[in-house]
């Protein structure tokens, strides 16, 4: 299974990039699963529910499964990182992408526009393999695409072994 997290600045356009990268990549025929980081407490579920009763009452995952889809809350006090939950629950996937997770070990592309008038969040030491931007001259080493070069992007990801 191959992980990549799309980091970037807030509003820069990384789940944008990733509905598009997601719908290029399955029409390829890969299996992509995605996990997102959230910089804020999210309820992941109803108070009252079943699975969040079985939460409350200590149960360490949950998993609620309807005709055609699959919800697993469980606790992940240790294993944070994009690689170590991939690996615990995503196994059924050809491709896992990630939003956000900067600061993980791993490789990462990285979106940056001009408009959000900020500065890359990741260097090249930091796991940093490509950059979708529209400015040339942040990272002049790394492989740069547009922001709507999504089958390049796609035939990147691909490609990396």
């Amino acid at each position: 299974m191959k992980l990549i997290s799309i980091v970037g600045h807030s509003n820069a356009g990384k789940t944008t990039l990733l509905e598009k990268l997601i719908c290029e990549l399955s029409g390829r025929g890969l299996r992509v699963a995605t996990i997102k980081h959230a910089h804020h407490k999210v309820e992941l579920d109803t108070p009252g529910k079943d699975s969040y009763r079985y939460k409350q009452a200590g149960a360490v995952m949950s998993m609620l499964l309807t005709r055609d889809a699959l919800q697993l809350v469980a606790d992940a006090k240790e294993e944070r990182e994009p690689e170590q939950l991939a690996q615990r629950f995503l196994g059924e996937a050809d491709l896992v992408l990630a939003e956000g997770f900067s600061h993980a070990p791993g490789a990462k592309i990285e979106v940056l526009r001009r408009e959000c008038g900020k500065t890359a969040r990741c260097a090249i030491e930091d796991g940093l393999i490509a950059i979708v931007t529209d400015m040339d001259e942040v990272y002049p080493q790394l492989p740069h695409f547009g922001l709507e070069d999504i089958s390049a992007i796609a035939q990147f990801i691909i490609d990396r072994k």
